[in-house]
């Protein structure tokens, strides 16, 4: 699970003049001639650098140890030496002049944060805090660049804990809470002290950004902390925690209980061609991409062989397996999470990520978080596990409240997406929370579009990629972070993201097509006229 998803977005002077204009509203410089750009340019960068410099000595934040304040100039690669190894991180080319801001808050006795504030020079009066991926504590440089380069003043944190594991858990509900929601809100806070710190006035708006753990904490905000963003972005989002972590938890034991019973490799793409001669045509176009995969009901028993076939079919006790892979999960007749979605490649992608071992979230969650016991078995979770988990929710985590009215009453938005082919956060969960907010909220679609507002990508994986993974573009109808900067701005809500395919799914190859993806309750249909790859002949409809 990750949260970064529009990291190769960046952009030029050029481009933030055009569909930022406020980023420079105040230099009063002319455009059209560079020379007065890079006068201008170098005449901030030596001012702010200064003032960078003697910004440790002017802040006074609580509980805080400030580790340094940077200046860091545009094009310089960063490398992170002390990032604990199960984060991946990798060298970060920094796209420009940023005060880099770092330390460690204290949020209890026996519990603490480190996190970071990327400050541009060319600041819009903007704040952005990012979100984490997993149960991890690593923070998403990339996610900090790609919101410094657009003029956010940017934060992020480690999530309360080191790496991408959940050892740190045990026997500290401390840092539980700072997992759940208190990380994010403190370096939210403390970062916002220090933008005001450096620029000497306090943000204009405020953003998040997250996907998959960063989605759920991004709707923990909306949910339990409604003051802190006028704008959140939260895809793919982590929330029904527990549910989620026990549904996690049973493909491990499925996939070794089935056996030679799990199809092999060679019949995935019988199980696809299923799907998809079962499903393909909903949407009114045969082109290997569910629109609406909800809607599809897929019988893999339609897969089993004739007599006197071996080939190309499947066993009846594969057909079993694969209709218990996309199952939902229940806990003595109590529902806990919505089955897997279908769709081409989901079978596949099960047996890789959940095969070989237990998943590694469900695992540390169940071991340190719920019973802290490192020693607890989780490969064959009782119901009445599950069902003790899901009333413990630790740290308030399971993120599933359907009022979200105090949000709504301060004037914010919220904009929430979800990949249709995504392996590890089933998307019909997301078709689940918004019902669960109209029910709540008693209020209609046409009504909830007010604030909130819901994208079905078909053709995504989980929280990028695949055929519906988002332009390199900063044009708000293509890009969910400038969308949600214009209508909070200006009033403007999106009615549908468009979404790039890449040909052989490589940018570098070029764009094979487009397709603007609805707002729910709306789904994608061909009109049935010319061609399934032009976005103009889809059209949104109840």
């Amino acid at each position: 699970m990750t949260s970064g998803m529009y990291m190769s977005m960046r952009s030029s002077l050029q481009a933030l003049s055009s569909h930022f204009p406020q980023v420079w509203s105040k230099m009063r410089f002319d455009l059209l001639t560079a020379a007065t750009i890079v006068t201008t340019s170098t005449y901030v960068s030596a001012q702010f650098q200064e003032s960078c410099n003697s910004l440790a000595s002017r802040l006074s934040i609580p509980n805080a140890t400030i580790s340094s304040t940077t200046f860091v100039a545009a094009r310089t690669t960063l490398t992170f030496p002390n990032a604990d190894r199960t984060c991946g991180i990798q060298p970060q080319l920094v796209s420009a002049d940023i005060c880099r801001v770092m330390l460690t808050v204290a949020t209890s006795t026996r519990s603490r944060i480190v996190m970071e504030a990327w400050l541009p020079s060319n600041w819009t009066g903007r704040f952005l805090a990012t979100g984490n991926g997993g149960i991890g504590g690593c923070i998403q440089f990339n996610d900090m660049d790609y919101g410094s380069s657009l003029g956010f003043a940017t934060t992020g944190s480690d999530n309360g804990h080191t790496g991408q594991n959940g050892t740190l858990f045990l026997n500290n509900p401390d840092v539980v809470d700072d997992f759940a929601f208190r990380a994010l809100l403190t370096s939210a806070q403390v970062g916002k002290q220090i933008t005001r710190k450096l620029f000497g006035k306090a943000e204009a708006k405020s953003y998040y950004l997250g996907c998959s753990t960063g989605g759920r904490q991004g709707w923990k905000m909306a949910q339990d902390f409604p003051d802190e963003f006028d704008g959140i972005v939260a895809g793919a989002p982590a929330f029904a925690w527990t549910g989620l972590m026990s549904w996690g938890a049973m493909f491990f034991p499925l996939i070794k209980t089935a056996g030679h019973n799990f199809p092999p490799p060679s019949l995935w793409p019988v199980v696809d061609a299923g799907i998809l001669a079962q499903c393909d045509g909903l949407d009114g176009a045969v082109d290997g991409i569910l629109e609406e995969p909800s809607r599809c009901h897929f019988n893999p028993e339609t897969l089993i062989c004739a007599p006197g076939h071996t080939s190309s079919c499947l066993t009846s006790r594969q057909a079993a397996t694969v209709r218990a892979v996309f199952s939902p999960l229940f806990a003595r007749s109590s529902f806990m999470y919505p089955a897997l979605q279908f769709g081409p490649g989901l079978l596949e992608r099960v047996f890789w990520n959940y095969g070989g071992a237990q998943f590694l979230y469900p695992d540390h969650w169940y071991r340190f978080a719920v019973f802290n016991n490192p020693a607890f078995n989780t490969t064959m979770l009782t119901p009445d596990e599950i069902l003790f988990a899901q009333k413990l929710n630790p740290g308030g985590i399971n993120t599933f409240s359907g009022d979200i009215s105090k949000f709504r009453n301060r004037g914010s938005k919220i904009l929430h997406y979800h990949g249709q082919v995504d392996e590890l956060i089933s998307s019909i969960n997301s078709n689940r929370y918004y019902e669960l907010v109209s029910k709540t909220m008693k209020m209609s679609p046409t009504a909830l579009d007010e604030f909130y507002r819901f994208f079905r990508i078909s053709g995504m994986g989980h929280c990028l990629g695949g055929l519906g993974e988002s332009v390199a573009s900063l044009d708000p109808n293509q890009n969910v972070l400038t969308a949600m900067v214009r209508w909070v701005e200006q009033g403007v809500a999106p009615d549908t993201i468009l979404g790039t395919a890449y040909v052989s799914q490589t940018k570098a190859f070029g764009v094979d097509f487009q397709r603007a993806h609805c707002r729910y309750p709306f789904h994608n249909v061909f009109s049935g006229n010319g061609s399934v790859k032009d976005p103009a002949n889809w059209n949104c409809v109840l």
